[in-house]
């Protein structure tokens, strides 16, 4: 495992569990790109644009490149890609190891180019008089850390601009030290190790990947979403690396040399959240705000009111803890589970009594907060194990069906843990099935997108959530995945 660091369905890349329908909420827009990419900039043919970037050939751009100062850790902004020659190419093009085009699709179909941009609308601006903030949310670094490229001055070159939003270097590393270099064939034969010294991350490592898109869609000590935001108005966070992957404008080639890479992507994409959430858990636990309500179960509290004789949950009842105690937020464990039990089952039962003993820790709400970072923190440390092992292991078609086949199964569980767990055990079964049926043809496609399809309706209202109806239809495709095309 490498170093690890501390609108069909699906549409926005922060996912909110709010009164959007569940699923809708993370698909693409299917925007064209003609049609947007002028909020970037003015196409006037392949080779010439206007607006911002001025054009350059692909000679003048490598020389111009080379003749700028080598600053390891400089943020020069997208301007630098843009060229036709380089990575503006409104084409793909075959002569080189990749499409040419990949600013021209973050440019005019991703979301994340105009990340700046929702900072200025009327629900930003309401939770920034909310939060009473000294400064527009379009100003202020509580809101620039993740909807922005957002460096110290002295780190910015002069063509930097905030409002370029999550632009390349945000996930590629400050382009200073690697902009020239990355330009001629030896760049290839260079090591990740010796590219990540001129500031490149290894984006082809799915663990760095992982928390590189964490550091926004979870947070980090800077990048953070807390109960204050979410109260605000902000959505809360959610996140799988493999279905957001897939929904997202592709600017990068799949490595289809390897069938069931899609597995790998989910499995080490959970650990990696679980790592990062006790990281987090236990940095918020030694902090001066003490108890961190988002780290609970949100709709433990922000479910509808109905009288006892017609709820669920007093049916269900509340096993292993304190009626009217708000649960921890336990859904970046409620799947990650069946991968690590099928990897190291030994680490795996070791993290899975020390998250008991710290949901229980958690559950006191006045608990010893210093016990609460220890035990958080012996989590993470399992936890980074675990998806290292899973980073390195291989994946098939069996392990694929038997993770599938284990979280549908556990239907009970898993939707008794409230909605944000039964939304990870959605996503995944999304995920896997579209891994699955990419590779294999032994099951009813049609039906199995179909229950999965049910799953998805069951979250479109967060606050009418019922875990026995989830349950139901978790079952039904549980039935499914254990029955062979053909055989029903």
């Amino acid at each position: 495992m490498a170093n690890l660091g501390p609108e069909d369905s699906r549409q926005s890349l922060s996912v909110s569990l709010g009164s959007e329908p569940f699923r809708q909420l993370i698909s693409p827009s299917g925007v064209g790109i003609s049609k947007t990419i002028a909020l970037k900039m003015r196409i006037v043919d392949e080779g010439r644009m206007s607006w911002r970037w001025t054009a350059c050939l692909s000679l003048a751009c490598i020389g111009s490149a080379f003749a700028q100062k080598t600053v390891v850790g400089k943020y020069n902004g997208p301007g630098g890609c843009a060229s036709s020659s380089c990575h503006g190419s409104i084409q793909p093009k075959q002569i080189t190891d990749v499409a040419q085009n990949e600013y021209s699709i973050w440019a005019g179909q991703d979301k994340h180019a105009r990340a700046y941009q929702v900072l200025s609308n009327d629900v930003s601006v309401r939770i920034g008089k909310i939060l009473n903030l000294k400064s527009p949310p379009g100003e202020n670094q509580k809101c620039l850390a993740c909807h922005a490229l957002s460096v110290p001055p002295e780190m910015r070159a002069q063509s930097f601009d905030v409002s370029d939003g999550v632009s390349c270097e945000h996930c590629h590393g400050p382009a200073a030290g690697w902009l020239g270099a990355h330009t001629v064939r030896e760049w290839e034969t260079r090591t990740p190790a010796q590219k990540d010294q001129l500031g490149m991350r290894d984006l082809r490592d799915v663990a760095i990947r992982s928390h590189t898109c964490l550091r926004c869609h979870l947070g980090t000590e800077e990048q953070s979403v807390d109960h204050q935001m979410i109260a605000a108005g902000h959505p809360d966070l959610t996140f799988e690396l493999n279905l957001f992957s897939a929904v997202m404008p592709k600017h990068w080639k799949d490595p289809n040399e390897i069938p069931w890479f899609g597995t790998k992507e989910w499995a080490v994409g959970q650990g990696m959240q679980l790592r990062d959430s006790m990281q987090r858990l236990a940095r918020r636990a030694r902090s001066s705000t003490w108890p961190e309500y988002s780290e609970l179960d949100c709709f433990a509290c922000h479910h509808s009111l109905t009288a006892a004789k017609d709820s669920w949950r007093q049916d269900v009842g509340y096993a292993g803890r304190t009626p009217g105690v708000p649960a921890w937020n336990s859904s970046r464990f409620a799947v990650f589970r069946y991968a690590a039990a099928e990897t190291d089952p030994a680490a795996y039962g070791k993290l899975e009594s020390e998250l008991a003993t710290l949901s229980g820790l958690i559950g006191q709400l006045s608990g010893d907060r210093q016990q609460i970072a220890a035990s958080a923190d012996r989590a993470a440390e399992l936890a980074h194990f675990l998806t290292g092992a899973l980073n390195n292991r291989s994946y098939d078609q069996a392990f694929t069906l038997r993770v599938m086949r284990k979280i549908a199964a556990d239907s009970n569980a898993i939707s008794q843990q409230g909605q944000r767990a039964a939304g990870q055990a959605a996503m995944s079964l999304d995920s896997l099935f579209g891994v699955y049926k990419q590779n294999a043809k032994d099951l009813d496609e049609a039906q199995i997108k179909a229950a999965i399809d049910g799953l998805f309706q069951q979250l479109d209202d967060p606050s009418a959530y019922n875990a026995p109806r989830f349950s139901a239809q978790m079952q039904k495709l549980a039935v499914l995945l254990s029955a062979e095309k053909g055989s029903r």
